[in-house]
């Protein structure tokens, strides 16, 4: 994919975005699927991984250079041992904001500042990197309906449909293409976790994670609307 040197959070990120609205979509779950993006690709890097399904940073010192990814491995490192599910929703908005700090000042979004009811101060954030969304987009979208065979496509962008998916990102595929994409969806978790049985199920476990994250937000939203 054109966007490969981004990780996997911030492509997450980028994914939710309607550049029609210029919005982003999946609001109230989308700090979920950024930290199981940036879950997931510290297990893909062998930064993370599973003892007894908790997840257990392997070295102490080992560092990514990715704020973001190194931002969530020093929290796994100093927090007590949690499982894989637990680190898709404790403290998830602090990966979100890193996310979007990091994306503000490498220019692809524009950060303008407010104050809620005129007293708290606030941050907005306008997508300034259009044409870089529409042809991520363009690619996750060719990841999942084809014509390349799962085995053929990178372990990471496996993930980013996989999870992308789980979380029912709308700008990726409504709710019927994700029942007609079952199948190839499933391909694409195991093909997310391809390098290790270990690694297989830790993707697993995270995208059940988001799914039912994703769940209980869509109910709180509607209970509260």
């Amino acid at each position: 994919m054109p966007n490969g040197s981004l990780s996997l959070p911030v492509r997450l990120y980028l994914l939710a975005w309607d550049t029609t609205r210029l919005k982003v979509t999946g609001a109230t779950h989308l700090h979920h699927l950024v930290r199981a993006g940036a879950l997931t690709e510290l297990a893909q890097r062998g930064l993370l991984t599973d003892v007894d399904g908790i997840a257990t940073p392997v070295d102490i010192d080992a560092r990514t250079g990715d704020l973001v990814l190194d931002g969530l491995l020093e929290l796994v490192e100093e927090s007590r041992p949690r499982k894989w599910k637990a680190w898709v929703t404790l403290r998830a908005h602090v990966t979100l904001d890193a996310v979007r700090a990091q994306l503000a000042a490498e220019g692809y979004l524009r950060a303008e500042k407010k104050r809620v009811l005129g007293l708290f101060p606030s941050v907005d954030y306008q997508l300034d990197r259009v044409t870089v969304v529409d042809a991520l987009q363009e690619e996750a979208r060719e990841v999942l309906h084809g014509p390349v065979p799962v085995d053929e496509i990178a372990d990471r962008d496996a993930a980013l449909v996989a999870l992308a998916v789980a979380a029912e990102l709308r700008t990726l595929a409504p709710g019927k293409e994700r029942r007609v994409h079952k199948q190839r969806i499933e391909e694409l978790t195991d093909r997310s976790g391809a390098a290790a049985p270990a690694l297989k199920r830790v993707i697993q476990e995270v995208r059940t994670a988001v799914i039912a994250a994703s769940t209980t937000a869509a109910t709180t939203a509607a209970t509260s609307g």
